[in-house]
């Protein structure tokens, strides 16, 4: 759900320039001629590889272990020039084979700019859109959200429909469960973004046996381990992780520090790798939702879904080095 930010960006640069920085970052990825073109850094170069997949055990369908979050990044309106960038972020995220994209009614305009983006191209059946009921109380309430979000995703059914943050949890959840019959919903699920709300979530979870949750995870907030990862594989439950970046804090607390020595042995050359990586460490977890709106950032992302996960002891050293 959080975006990577600007920590990735120099300290030199200007309020100005952190404000242009997506724009800037699709303009990098046009060639200059060869005479004057600079060597492409890891993070200009293309995607190349295959995305990890993993389970979904309610249907056995596999999915990629990277996907994508809209949070911030996609609430841009209608703006032209602010959605330039994003363009080339989804196109990055389907030439990799990226599916999972997740969303609320309740990101400001992220539907509809979503919606309009994948419409734009043509990529609707290639994805795999998950969405929320947020905010909202009783059925009615929760269904006219529901009809909205279909025309501002601009599509006919939802893969994913996750009851956000644990809100009227039992009248929405049977809403979409209401949903999936009809077959305007695959999938449904629970989520929220804070470790105090996991051990009722963990209730609802045996109570209610969703298909999904989604909750928040990184090196500094591992209280899932305890409580979700156990439990979603004692009920076969998929799990989705969200601010794996804490909101991009955790490039703040990296910042101008060395990657570790062994990074190199789990394909990772970038920190934010090394961080997806160790949410997808846990075999429990089937998918991870960065979010970005720079396209170069969308790469990094990608590559953090490629080759080996961190082992017990490399997890162990990475808290350690944000410390």
């Amino acid at each position: 759900m959080a975006n990577r930010r600007d920590f990735l960006h120099t300290a030199a640069l200007s309020a100005a320039g952190l404000a242009l920085a997506p724009l800037a970052a699709c303009s990098q990825e046009t060639a200059a001629p060869a005479s004057t073109a600079a060597a492409p850094t890891e993070a200009e170069k293309p995607f190349s590889g295959t995305l990890l997949k993993r389970e979904i055990p309610a249907t056995g369908e596999r999915i990629p272990v990277i996907g994508m979050g809209t949070s911030g990044s996609f609430e841009v309106g209608t703006d032209a020039a602010a959605r330039a960038p994003l363009r080339e972020v989804l196109r990055r995220f389907i030439a990799a084979g990226a599916t999972v994209i997740d969303t609320a009614p309740t990101y400001s305009s992220a539907e509809d700019a979503l919606g309009d983006l994948v419409a734009d191209a043509k990529a609707r059946d290639k994805l795999f859109i998950a969405t929320k009921l947020s905010g909202v109380s009783g059925r009615e309430q929760g269904l006219a959200q529901f009809e909205e979000s279909l025309r501002r995703l601009r599509t006919e059914r939802i893969d994913l429909l996750q009851v956000h943050n644990l809100g009227d949890t039992r009248t929405q959840l049977a809403l979409a469960r209401e949903l999936k019959q009809q077959g305007k919903v695959r999938l449904v699920g629970l989520t929220h973004y804070r470790e105090q709300a996991q051990e009722q979530l963990a209730q609802e979870m045996r109570a209610l046996k969703p298909d999904f949750v989604q909750i928040n995870y990184s090196p500094v907030s591992r209280g899932a381990e305890r409580t979700i990862f156990p439990l979603a594989r004692e009920l076969g439950v998929a799990v989705m992780i969200n601010r794996a970046f804490e909101d991009g804090r955790l490039f703040a607390q990296v910042k101008g520090k060395p990657l570790p020595p062994w990074a190199g042995e789990v394909g990772a050359d970038s920190w934010a790798q090394l961080f997806l990586k160790f949410a997808l460490s846990d075999p429990a977890v089937t998918v991870v939702i960065p979010a970005t709106s720079k396209p170069k950032n969308q790469t990094d992302n990608l590559r953090a879904g490629t080759g080996v996960m961190l082992d017990a002891k490399q997890r162990e050293a990475l808290v350690a080095a944000i410390g």
